[in-house]
């Protein structure tokens, strides 16, 4: 058997990771990442600092390489992360204009077999102090993107709701396989 392959969902808030990540891990049986961010920020009760990024981006890094390491052990062949340290590297940018953690999240960014990005195409859900206000998923969205195609890494939109969502999300999934 080959080694398991990561899945990485990206997308700014309220874009439907979470939901796409649990339903991916059933239907292929894979080992599903939790976003670190959201455990951070319930434990703290607040959203980071600048000065805890890295480290939230490096715990996120470091939880994908147990997953995988895990999956190997059960012969399971996928791992989906539910964010990737890309995403921690722009809300960087965008939310305090430190740019340091990019080069090192875009390396890491490349290693995945595919890379999902959940498009702002659902309703935006308030979610207590983690989400901001719809502008800044439409600010995220413009800056993911614009940082995937300049740095030329493949990706795919998924879109839709529900059962859509996960049926694009497949589709991709399959040109892969």
């Amino acid at each position: 058997m080959s080694a398991p392959r990561r899945i990485a969902l990206l997308g700014a808030e309220s874009t439907g990771k979470s939901h796409l990540a649990l339903a991916l891990g059933d239907r292929l049986g894979g080992i599903v990442v939790a976003e670190y961010l959201r455990e951070f920020c319930d434990r703290a009760a607040r959203v980071p600092r600048v000065d805890e990024q890295a480290g939230i981006a490096a715990e996120q890094a470091r939880r994908e390489c147990r997953a995988v390491r895990l999956a190997a052990e059960r012969g399971l062949s996928w791992v989906i992360c539910d964010t990737t340290p890309l995403m921690v590297a722009l809300y960087s940018i965008d939310c305090f204009g430190d740019h340091g953690l990019l080069a090192d999240a875009l390396e890491r960014q490349r290693g995945y077999a595919l890379s999902l990005v959940c498009m702002p195409d659902i309703e935006w859900v308030a979610d207590g102090f983690i989400r901001a206000d719809p502008e800044t998923r439409k600010r995220i969205h413009g800056l993911l993107v614009e940082v995937l195609d300049r740095h030329r890494i493949a990706w795919t939109p998924v879109s839709g709701s529900g059962e859509q969502r996960l049926g694009s999300a497949l589709q991709a999934l399959a040109k892969i396989q």
